[in-house]
């Protein structure tokens, strides 16, 4: 069975799983890591994952068999090939394939669990670079920071495990990110979703995310609308921080998000770039706009890093020295407070699921 707060990272570039790792660790060890893509039933720990790679190898996030049929599958685990580690579209894409090895474990039975009154998931882009000082995970990070609490607060409130693929762009020109197109994450949230009530037999659902893309979270909604579950609600946690994120130019690994990750724990940093080497980082930034321009012809953004050497962030790591990280966490906790009480009085609110407003004006993160 699952156990949520072991898996999570505890450690900046640390343990078995890639999501801990931050870019530019994870680009030195590129030529000597292979890595392992398990497929999973739903109540397999992720311990016994772990105990199945050797000292070279590092873990993707699972997928489940449960929330994926054959053809599902095979189209998620080819995209991620394209994706991960480096994004390469042409017919040398399969020269990566050699790093990434598939592991298949054999479908167990679910174990049995008494049924929570809400059962919380998160749906966010774990695979994806968050520039030289913050992991992969950082999007999940902040997401289970708030359910977590949650749990600890609320009787009958569960957060089950996270779906840790999604839909992005940026990160695909720096690499060690995973994109999934809209239309995969909405056919595997809803299997997903299907999955994990059909086990589980929650009385709601509640689906959280951070990832800044609009296109990502109305997939989402798209997904959780096709399935059986009757009672849920969606809610973009970054959507109450938008003066402190978007209005400020600072949406992706910047300094909303590493003051967020710094509140969830300060080891979730990598403390050899920051804070000590800021004006470093400052220096290969790079701008929102700049970021929205080039997003439409990713051979050019993917030219750009390379000439540039641009490490990842599209914001302002700066934005830090003026953030209150206990206070934002705390403006997450209130909207996600109030989104599952709503949820447990069963109330009309609780069945409108938006997506929010893009915080640009052309949203294709």
């Amino acid at each position: 069975m699952k156990k949520i707060p072991d898996y999570l990272p505890q450690q900046v570039n640390s343990g078995h799983w890639t999501t801990a790792y931050t870019l530019f660790e994870l680009r030195e060890r590129l030529n000597g890591a292979r890595f392992v893509l398990p497929v999973c039933s739903l109540g397999t720990s992720y311990e016994e994952l772990a105990a199945n790679v050797v000292d070279d190898e590092l873990l993707l996030p699972p997928l489940f068999h449960e929330a994926m049929n054959d053809d599902l599958r095979d189209a998620m685990i080819a995209r991620i090939r394209t994706c991960f580690p480096l994004f390469e579209l042409s017919s040398d894409a399969a020269k990566h394939s050699e790093r990434l090895r598939v592991q298949i474990h054999d479908p167990q039975p679910l174990p049995e669990v008494a049924p929570p009154q809400v059962l919380a998931f998160s749906v966010d882009t774990a695979v994806e670079e968050h520039g030289p000082h913050l992991p992969l995970a950082t999007d999940t990070i902040q997401s289970y920071s708030v359910l977590l609490r949650l749990e600890d607060e609320i009787d009958g409130f569960v957060a089950g495990q996270p779906v840790e693929y999604g839909h992005l762009t940026w990160g695909l020109p720096f690499g060690m990110s995973i994109d999934l197109t809209p239309q995969l994450l909405t056919r595997y949230v809803t299997c997903f979703a299907n999955g994990v009530f059909d086990w589980q037999r929650p009385e709601a659902v509640y689906v959280v995310d951070v990832h800044g893309s609009i296109v990502h979270r109305q997939a989402i909604i798209a997904g959780l609308e096709q399935s059986r579950v009757e009672r849920w609600a969606f809610r973009w946690l970054h959507e109450p921080l938008i003066e402190f994120a978007s209005e400020r130019g600072d949406q992706h690994a910047g300094g909303v998000e590493t003051v967020l990750v710094e509140h969830a724990s300060p080891t979730l940093i990598d403390d050899r770039w920051f804070p000590s080497r800021i004006a470093e980082i400052e220096a290969a930034q790079m701008t929102l706009e700049k970021a929205v321009e080039l997003t439409p012809d990713l051979q050019q953004f993917i030219r750009f890093v390379q000439e540039t050497g641009a490490n990842g962030i599209v914001g302002k790591i700066r934005n830090y020295e003026t953030l209150d990280g206990a206070a934002m966490f705390e403006t997450m906790m209130s909207v996600a407070r109030d989104d599952v009480r709503k949820l447990l009085e069963n109330s009309a609110d609780s069945n409108q699921h938006v997506a929010g407003d893009s915080p640009w004006e052309r949203d294709k993160v």
